[in-house]
């Protein structure tokens, strides 16, 4: 399977974690506010994607609405008009739909989009966030990455949107961490088995887990990596040892000169 590369940019320009956000000055994760903000600094942004139950894309990281916003219960048993109209905690911003957020990029700043597990089991999905992804970056103008914790979805990219750079988003999956998911799924997806089989072109490791073996063998094999997430500048410097770029939050991470 071919992999395509990711764009320049997203190996040059630090990514702005959830986009810039800073909850004290009423700018929450994957908002508008914090779409801006980084746009206006000069970053890549990092966004996550859920499903409404209504088959929208929604610039959202969590399955529930309880930490982020005033109400509860998953989001995808709302539809998107209701999530649109639920404003974020701390915030006068509500939630965005992924066409308003590409809208308000317009490949200003390079994008990573982070497609989360819908099946919460890392098991196939059944595409329809994939196809939706697919289906409204195909006119999109900018540089674009996908990622994934389920190599699944990205199994779906290659073929939904092949000319996408496509990733894996990995993990030392420690089974504590990770609970509940099945320990058996924590030993299969640590050694980053489906890298090839995606046609990935990168990964985005967790930062303190960089020191693996098989983040050195992906990069022998022309793989880039990334990393999450990096929360001062002694962090970067450590795994800018091993990472080409960083995902970071917290801090203004340095851009190029």
């Amino acid at each position: 399977m071919t992999r395509v590369p990711l764009p320049p940019s997203m190996l040059c320009l630090p990514v702005a974690h959830r986009a810039l956000h800073d909850r004290s000055g009423g700018i929450i994760e994957n908002s508008p506010a914090a779409i801006r903000a980084a746009i206006r600094a000069g970053y890549a942004i990092e966004i996550d994607l859920q499903l409404s139950q209504d088959g929208v894309a929604m610039v959202f990281h969590d399955e529930d609405l309880d930490r982020l916003t005033h109400e509860t219960g998953p989001l995808n048993a709302r539809n998107a008009a209701d999530l649109s109209r639920i404003t974020l905690k701390d915030s006068e911003d509500r939630i965005p739909t992924f066409a308003e957020v590409l809208d308000l990029v317009a490949g200003q700043v390079p994008l990573l989009i982070e497609i989360k597990d819908q099946t919460l089991t890392m098991s196939d999905t059944d595409g329809r966030l994939e196809a939706e992804t697919a289906r409204l970056l195909a006119d999109y103008q900018g540089d674009v990455a996908v990622m994934s914790f389920n190599p699944h979805s990205i199994a779906h990219m290659a073929r939904l949107a092949p000319g996408i750079a496509r990733g894996i988003t990995t993990s030392a999956y420690d089974a504590e961490d990770w609970a509940p998911l099945d320990p058996a799924i924590c030993d299969h997806l640590r050694e980053i088995p489906d890298f090839t089989r995606t046609g990935a072109s990168f990964i985005s490791h967790e930062a303190n887990d960089l020191s693996r073996p098989r983040v050195a063998e992906l990069t022998a094999q022309g793989a880039a990596i990334l990393c999450w997430t990096i929360r001062s500048p002694v962090a970067e410097a450590k795994a800018r040892e091993i990472a080409q770029n960083i995902t970071f939050e917290g801090y203004s991470a340095p851009l190029p000169a």
